[in-house]
């Protein structure tokens, strides 16, 4: 099946772009669908003058969100499927761990034309690991996009479910004590990579340099992979992605800030260009021609987003504020048990 876009309301992970059809045989995927719906949301909100040209929009939303059939992703199981092969069935793979599908089951709970079932967010965060890594208590994940992308719609600073009460905090100030971890990480250097300090650091989902033509006997070195630092994970091979950084300021914006400065000033004219930041750099790795470093040529959409739309969260918290007057995230929000904050006051 490469002749269609999507499936049951979900869309393939890659699109062709010249035919807007599925790429190759890659899976119908959920998270791709997710993170595409909740633009999708946030645009309905935006667009909310009383024209036809708007109401236009608000209803193509509607229809694009309630043709997601999210339970039926739940494949019958307690934790959503990450994906649907056509010839294949359902894949291996369910979101559990506290990761960056955290705002599938909040549209899927506010979902009024396909819910998935009410206890599905007590399933979801019965497979977190609270851990203190490195001194800082929290829900880890290794790679920081676990702890952004919700994030980047939903304004979780205020708001607690059930778990983050007993806990003492929000998801908004696990995301902080997860950037600070990480840095600390890439700051205490046990890798003993080149170029790694308190100010550069920053490990997440990004491209990577590979083995090729490398003059490291004794290193090995990723192309594109999940790095992160945490209790329970660790992989790295020196490479910096700056939209671990970057998609961490409103959390961190003491560290994050500086650590884009420091990046921009050490490695400016290499690795930003017309379009910002190049998607990761490695400044261990030598070559066999005698050239020492790696940068990335490429910038990557899923890791350029979250830059841009964390600093404008910062700045005037304007996504979040956006989303906050949506019927369906508040609507999975309260489902899955989250009050307090902000929350109370937009149900008055």
């Amino acid at each position: 099946m490469t002749d269609v876009t999507g499936y049951k309301g979900f869309f393939y992970h890659f699109i062709d772009m010249k035919t807007g059809l599925r790429f190759r045989d890659v899976e119908l995927s959920t998270i791709d669908t997710g993170l595409l719906m909740a633009g999708i949301l946030s645009c309905q909100s935006f667009f909310d003058s009383d024209n036809e040209q708007e109401k236009e929009i608000r209803a193509l939303a509607d229809k694009l969100f309630l043709g997601v059939e999210w339970d039926w992703a739940m494949n019958g199981m307690k934790t959503m499927s990450m994906g649907w092969h056509p010839d294949k069935g359902f894949i291996n793979a369910s979101w559990k761990g506290y990761n960056e599908g955290m705002i599938l089951y909040i549209m899927g709970l506010g979902s009024p034309s396909h819910p998935i079932p009410d206890g599905s967010w007590d399933e979801w965060t019965q497979t977190y690991q609270w851990g203190n890594y490195l001194g800082f208590e929290h829900v880890n994940f290794g790679p920081l996009f676990g702890h952004q992308y919700s994030h980047m719609y939903i304004d979780f600073k205020g708001i607690q479910d059930e778990y983050m009460s007993k806990k003492g905090i929000d998801y908004f100030e696990n995301s902080r004590r997860a950037t600070l971890a990480n840095r600390e990480y890439c700051r205490l250097n046990s890798g003993g990579w080149a170029g790694y300090d308190e100010n550069i650091w920053g490990l997440t989902a990004c491209d990577g340099p590979g083995n090729d033509n490398k003059s490291n006997p004794n290193m090995s070195f990723m192309g594109y992979s999940a790095r992160g630092a945490a209790q329970w994970y660790t992989e790295d091979d020196g490479t910096i992605a700056p939209t671990a950084a970057g998609g961490s300021i409103p959390f961190a914006p003491e560290v994050c800030i500086n650590a884009l400065e420091k990046m921009y000033e050490k490695y400016g004219d290499k690795i930003y260009d017309r379009y910002g930041f190049k998607d990761a750099f490695n400044s261990t790795i030598t070559y066999k021609d005698g050239t020492a470093g790696w940068v990335d040529p490429d910038y990557l959409g899923i890791d350029q987003g979250p830059i841009v739309i964390q600093i404008e969260n910062y700045k005037s918290n304007f996504v979040w504020n956006l989303m906050k007057k949506n019927k369906y995230i508040l609507a999975g929000l309260k489902k899955a048990g989250f009050k307090g904050g902000w929350l109370e006051t937009n149900s008055k």
